[in-house]
């Protein structure tokens, strides 16, 4: 019984050990295009996108071609990444604007919402 026991924890160790080996193994990943400024993602976004669908058009799909979509996708994922990072920051200067207004501060709400104008116009610009 002790044997069996025995066993099954040197199988389950041996298990563990050759799964962190594999995870260790991988290769390392392809970084994208990096977007550091609101434009740059909106740029990589519509450029990327366009790959994508090129791609996707076709009838079926090699792995050459899904090794493609998977490295168009980190340069994808790095401008949405950026683009929440913007979004969040206009969010937030709005509920400047919010706070500002319910508690009839006109300073504030004057200059935090020129701040989101300027902030949510940059952003409309760069979607076209």
């Amino acid at each position: 019984m002790c044997n069996k026991w025995l066993k099954q924890g040197l199988c389950a160790v041996l298990m563990v050990s050759a799964t962190s080996a594999l995870a260790d193994a991988r290769p390392d990943h392809y970084q994208g295009q990096q977007a550091d400024s609101l434009e740059q993602a909106m740029t990589n976004l519509v450029s990327y996108n366009a790959k994508l669908k090129t791609v996707l058009a076709k009838s079926s799909l090699s792995l050459e071609d899904m090794a493609h979509i998977h490295e168009l996708t980190y340069s994808l994922e790095n401008a949405l990444q950026r683009l929440d990072v913007e979004l969040d920051s206009l969010a937030a200067t709005l509920e400047e604007v919010h706070i500002g207004s319910e508690k009839a501060q006109s300073e504030q709400v004057k200059s935090q919402g020129q701040k989101y104008l300027k902030h949510a116009e940059t952003l409309l610009q760069s979607g076209r």
